[in-house]
Formats: C-alpha cells, structure tokens, sequence
C-alpha cells in the first residue's frame, strides 16, 4: 500500500528565525547541490520518524519526490516541501515536534557549511581548532547550559533492540530522572529513546520542567536513527567524529546499553580516549548494562575489550546487569566524583574542555576498501591507538550496514577486506557472529550478509 503524501508551507518553530540571503541562495544555488542533498536528505529523516527502514538508500527509494525548498519572506524563512511523509502531519499541520528538529537541521547545515566545513574560522588540521569547531556547533544549537548543574548522562546503545532490553533502558531512564538526570543520546529509537521515555515520566513526577533530552546525529546515519519524539533539543554535527566529540565533551557520565556494530564503535572511541595516557587521572563515569537476559552479550564485549585491549581497559568499565537502581546510583555517586574534579581545576562544568581527544580520533575517516584494508589492527603500538583502529573498523562495518555511500560500495566491490594480528582477529570474528546471531547488525531483514571479510 503507497504512502499517502503531502505538500505544505512549513514556517520557523524553535531556534531558527532568520537566514541571510545568501545562504538562501546557498541552499538553492545548483552549483551547492551537496547542501541541498544533505538538507533533503536529512529533513526527509526527520519526516519519516517511525520507518522500519534503516538505511538512507531504502528511505530515499520510498520517497523519491520529496523536495524542499528555502524561501526567504520579509518576515523571515519558510520553508516549503513536496512529497512529504504525511505521518508528519496532524489535520493538514506539521506536528510541532518534527516542526522543531526540521529547522534544527536547517540551522545546523548551514552553520556547519558557513563557519566550519566551508568557512576559516577554525583550523581543522589541529586538536584545538577541531574541539572549538565542536563547541561552537553545540552553542549555536543552544545546548550548553552554564547554570546547570552536572546532570547529563550520555546514553548509547543499539536502534534495534528486545523488547526486554528496550523496556529496561526505559527503566534506567526513569531511575536517572528521579535523580534529577537529563539525557543525551543518538537520537534514534530503541536504546537512544528508551531512556529520554523513561526519563520524561521521572521528570513529571519530579516536577522537573526544564529537562533536556538532546539527540545528537550526523547526516551519514540520521535514516537510521531518525530523532525519536522525546527529543527536545537535535543536533546535527558535520560527521561522525565530531558527533563522537559532542557526546563525550557534553557528557558526564556515559551508559553503554545492548547494541551492535555501532555500540562498539561508540565504546571502542571512548576507550582510545581514556586509555590515553594524558586521560589517566581524569574521572569519567562509564557503565555497560542491560537486562540479565543480556549479560551473555555484556560480558562476551568485555571479554573482547580484556583480550584485545587488556586490564587497564577493563578496569575503565563498569558493569551492571538487571539493576537499574544500581545504575542510576553509580552514575550520581561518580559524578560527584566528576564535580569536584572540574571545581579543583576549574574546568567548565557543561563542556569537558580538560579531556584529551587524540587528533586521530577528531579527523573524519571515510571507510573506503582502502582505508579499511590499512587498518592496523595489531598490538604494535600503544592500546590507546589499537582502540582508535578497532574503532574504525566497527564503523566501517557501520557505513557497509547502512549508511548511502558505504552501502554502495559494498554492491559494486564486495566486502571490506579487515586483516590483522591473528589473535584480534579471531577476538573480533567471534564478537560480530555473535552481533549477527543475535540479530544486532541490521533490522527488517531475517538473512544478514556481511559487509566485511575477516583474514590474519
């Protein structure tokens, strides 16, 4: 049965009022045809919450006349859509909701495209010019609290889910809220909303009206992980590892819920940055959970941690499985630990200015068949840089699962080819069978074919 389409005239809801003409003619000039791809791409995402889809190809397939397009009034912007999901629409008006996260996409492509993709003001060949590019994107997407108390806790963890496991991220989500947690995520469904669910009821009981549940997300995954209802604050970052940075630098504590090949991503990025020798002191909260149903697969990716990355990986971890409250109490006990670390030295309390993040994990890595074939995935080198290449090859597989270009890659020259130290591969063969078993590497497909190919 064809989806039923609309065509509407859609005005600013949120924190974009006004746009220059020229970045209108930006968003309009052919010869900036990526810009406008990127802002369809995205806006169609933000359309389409509730798809079963999980990748940008099949979402772009089902609705391949959709358009937008950026006019400039003398009150302001407006914009205006063809084709659009009509799910988006209540009696002929766009939900305020999806009003919101669309001009949230508009406001971040082009701050992205003007100020640091396309504009001087920072050096991106530098770790410091990297971080400030991400600070400036969080502040003028208006998510930097400075009067806020340490309260944020990152969530990450997997878009296709158990029911078990998606009803206990909403339980920890709740714990958090009695205590006063907000909650940062991807964006997505299943582990990225069941906390901000969970969160929003504690919050209401709480009487706590201020809360904030921002999702962060980047053009290359925003189909999959299109921004779920609860979010009251969507940004969109220019890649992924300036997502990455955004999380950890906004974050002061971090739960790693059941997931897939992105979930070790996430965890993987995160460990080559405590690992870092510069990061040894530096307390920063991190817990693996999940239903007891799920330790199997919380303790097989520890175990992949212990023996890829060793002891003093393990021992950067926390893991809980079936006790929400016990969750959500570490998470406030260490982060009083967190406060009185910034207080002795001073460091900002909303962006963890002090973390060191190794420019090898700021620069975006586009995984071709090359790159991914270079990967050094071999204990020849410090653990805080083997951590950063496993961490590239989990989102190579990521970008092969369901991101456009890596998808297409795959279809025209096969599997990614990943070669290393006989006993890390063997590690990683043993962990991504069990991610495919367990049907955590893609949904709406019974028969997963891998996008990767493991030799030593």
């Amino acid at each position: 049965m064809a989806e039923n389409k609309m065509s509407s005239t859609v005005h600013p809801v949120g924190s974009l009022d006004v746009l220059s003409q020229h970045e209108v003619e930006l968003l309009c000039d052919v010869k900036e045809r990526d810009l406008h791809r990127l802002l369809r791409l995205c806006s169609l995402a933000v359309l389409s919450v509730g798809s079963e889809a999980d990748d940008c190809k099949t979402i772009l397939e089902q609705h391949k006349n959709f358009d937008i397009q950026v006019h400039q009034t003398d009150r302001g912007v407006k914009l205006e859509l063809v084709n659009a999901p009509a799910k988006a629409f209540v009696d002929d008006d766009m939900i305020t909701g999806i009003q919101e996260h669309l001009f949230s996409v508009l406001r971040d492509l082009v701050y992205s495209h003007n100020q640091v993709t396309g504009g001087n003001l920072f050096d991106l060949n530098t770790t410091e010019g990297l971080t400030n590019a991400c600070f400036h994107l969080l502040r003028n997407a208006g998510v930097l609290r400075p009067g806020k108390n340490l309260n944020l806790v990152t969530c990450w963890g997997g878009h296709a889910i158990s029911r078990v496991e998606y009803d206990y991220t909403k339980e920890v989500g709740y714990q958090l809220g009695l205590r006063g947690m907000d909650v940062c995520t991807g964006c997505g469904p299943g582990a990225m909303k069941g906390p901000m669910k969970g969160a929003a009821v504690a919050h209401a009981k709480q009487r706590i009206f201020d809360s904030r549940y921002i999702g962060i997300s980047e053009p290359g995954i925003i189909a999959a992980e299109a921004p779920n209802p609860i979010v009251n604050k969507l940004v969109i970052m220019p890649d992924i590892e300036k997502r990455l940075e955004a999380f950890v630098r906004l974050a002061h504590a971090i739960i790693i819920f059941p997931g897939g090949a992105g979930t070790a991503e996430e965890l993987l990025y995160l460990l080559g940055i405590l690992l870092h020798p510069k990061n040894k002191e530096l307390p920063f909260p991190l817990i693996l959970t999940g239903p007891e149903s799920s330790r199997a697969y919380l303790e097989s990716l520890m175990a992949f941690v212990k023996n890829t990355l060793g002891d003093s990986a393990v021992e950067r971890c926390h893991l809980v499985c079936g006790d929400p409250v016990e969750v959500s109490l570490y998470v406030r006990d260490s982060i009083a630990e967190v406060r009185e670390f910034r207080k002795r030295y001073s460091d900002a309390y909303f962006f963890n200015w002090r973390l060191h993040i190794p420019y090898d994990l700021q620069i975006p890595f586009n995984p071709t068949h090359e790159s991914m074939a270079k990967l050094n995935l071999t204990r020849s080198q410090p653990v805080h840089e083997l951590a950063s290449h496993l961490r590239r090859a989990f989102s190579g597989i990521v970008a092969g699962n369901i991101k456009a270009e890596g998808v297409r890659a795959i279809e025209e020259f096969g599997p990614f080819q990943l070669t290393g130290e006989a006993s890390i591969m063997d590690e990683l063969d043993v962990l991504l069978k069990a991610f495919v078993d367990q049907k955590r590497m893609k949904i709406g497909s019974e028969q997963y074919t891998p996008c990767y190919e493991l030799t030593s």
